[in-house]
């Protein structure tokens, strides 16, 4: 048996505030995009889907949201060290946390770290 990864689901309290946060991204989230569930396909082909918490207890009532500790990590890549720091700066400047504020780490990238609405880690690196 042969699989593909193609898709990463995001479970969210707050559809609208995920889809805004992800958009600020540069992830290209349909404008009519209202869920329960919603989707984007990334340049590489890859899908992000989200679905609201109500929509995935309205289908497993015994599902509990996770607790405690980030629970998936995704990277993004930027253009240049200088996308990085900006791209930081915009989304800690509207409200996000920042996690790790832009650093030269020591495998040669320009890393930083952001918490998306629901507090997963988000990284940006060039």
């Amino acid at each position: 048996m042969t699989t593909n990864l193609t898709a990463i689901g995001l479970v969210t309290r707050d559809l609208a505030a995920s889809l805004a946060f992800y958009r600020l991204l540069g992830v290209e989230v349909p404008e009519d995009a209202a869920g329960p569930h919603a989707e984007a396909t990334l340049p590489s082909g890859l899908r992000l889907m989200w679905d609201t918490v109500d929509l995935v207890r309205s289908l497993d009532r015994s599902w509990e949201p996770p607790s405690g500790g980030v629970r998936v990590g995704l990277c993004f890549e930027c253009a240049d060290a200088a996308a990085v720091d900006d791209l930081y700066r915009t989304l800690t400047g509207a409200g996000h946390v920042g996690h790790l504020a832009p650093f030269d780490a020591p495998w040669g990238q320009r890393y930083a770290s952001v918490r998306d609405p629901d507090g997963n880690g988000v990284d940006l690196f060039a």
